[in-house]
């Protein structure tokens, strides 16, 4: 496929550097793994909310806050198409958690990937059946082409194509592991090869390449969600390195820095986390802690949730007494709009 084509590559030494702290991080990663059962199970609940929210929420498809946890942890029943889609992502996830080890990256792969996020939708997993152009809408009214993704009619053997290209790269070693992901996420969005659901899909099969290349990090801090944080230059890197992409002349360095300020991002955060974890104060208890602390100025009981999904209001509520009693926050208000701040200490 055409970013597998290149036989030789050059790495800018900013790239070299990126990936050398990335392999810093990834050495020390199972010391963390290790070091508490319920650190992880706390950091794997919130991530798996994160992820289904962030990467819907970034393809327009949002549902109540209050409804993320009973869907993604408690396995509720939706109630809509967009809680229909959060839900198939996050059996999506599951399958990638749980079969990654023997999950061949191939066509069916990615269809089985597709069809679960995109719910009860009536082309999942299906490829498309018409051309469909990326195009961007400008406030005058007026519609732009911005990139042609390959035609639907050779989308099925351009995909088959991509799959034996990183394959093959991967099975002999041609390129950085990172580098090889990286090279697939982008032909795979170059192609386009579903209706809707691209964004989602590619997402779902960077996740799978990194579990497969013992990047774990992605299990516990949500990727999803800080390519969320940084969507303006996700689409922006994006747009760049798809550039002259048909004719196997694009840059594929502006997309594999950003992919790679990813990942590292992601390993400063799950060692940031797993660093202050406290086990005498309990994994849920400690997380609540830290997002305290990062509160500038004023909060509510409903930022201390958004920053942890996966902890109850009822404990939030108990922490934050007892934090009070202890003088180190102050209750401005009362009733369940009552704003908070942290006391100097």
């Amino acid at each position: 496929m055409n970013s597998f084509k290149p036989e030789n590559i050059k790495l800018p030494l900013g790239s070299v550097w990126l990936m050398n702290s990335i392999a810093e991080y990834k050495g020390k990663q199972e010391l963390y793994v290790k070091q508490s059962p319920q650190m992880l199970k706390t950091l794997l609940e919130t991530a798996l909310i994160e992820s289904a929210e962030s990467s819907n929420r970034i393809e327009g498809v949002t549902v109540d806050h209050a409804r993320l946890k009973p869907l993604v942890i408690g396995h509720s029943k939706p109630r809509d198409r967009s809680e229909e889609e959060v839900a198939g992502y996050r059996k999506a996830l599951d399958l990638i958690h749980k079969k990654h080890k023997s999950l061949r990256i191939t066509p069916e792969t990615v269809k089985a990937l597709h069809r679960l996020c995109r719910g009860e939708s009536w082309d999942a997993g299906k490829w498309k059946e018409k051309d469909n152009d990326i195009i961007r809408k400008h406030a005058d009214g007026r519609v732009e082409v911005i990139y042609k993704p390959v035609s639907a009619a050779e989308t099925p053997e351009m995909m088959r194509q991509l799959c034996l290209s990183y394959e093959y790269s991967v099975s002999q070693l041609k390129y950085p592991d990172l580098y090889a992901i990286t090279c697939l996420v982008l032909d795979f969005l170059s192609i386009h090869p579903f209706r809707d659901g691209n964004g989602r899909a590619s997402r779902l099969l960077t996740l799978l390449a990194l579990y497969q290349h013992g990047f774990m990090v992605v299990k516990y801090i949500s990727l999803e969600r800080i390519v969320e944080q940084s969507k303006e230059t996700y689409y922006e890197t994006l747009n760049k390195s798809s550039q002259k992409w048909h004719a196997a002349k694009h840059d594929v360095m502006p997309w594999f820095n950003y992919f790679l300020g990813t990942v590292l991002a992601a390993y400063k955060e799950f060692e940031e986390r797993a660093s202050n974890f406290k086990p005498a104060r309990g994994a849920k208890t400690a997380l609540l802690m830290k997002a305290v602390d990062s509160q500038q100025g004023e909060f509510s009981i409903s930022d201390i949730e958004r920053a942890c999904p996966s902890v109850s209001r009822v404990l939030i509520k108990k922490v934050l007494l007892q934090l009070q009693k202890d003088k180190k926050v102050a209750c401005l208000g009362k009733g369940q709009s009552a704003k908070w701040k942290r006391m100097v200490y």
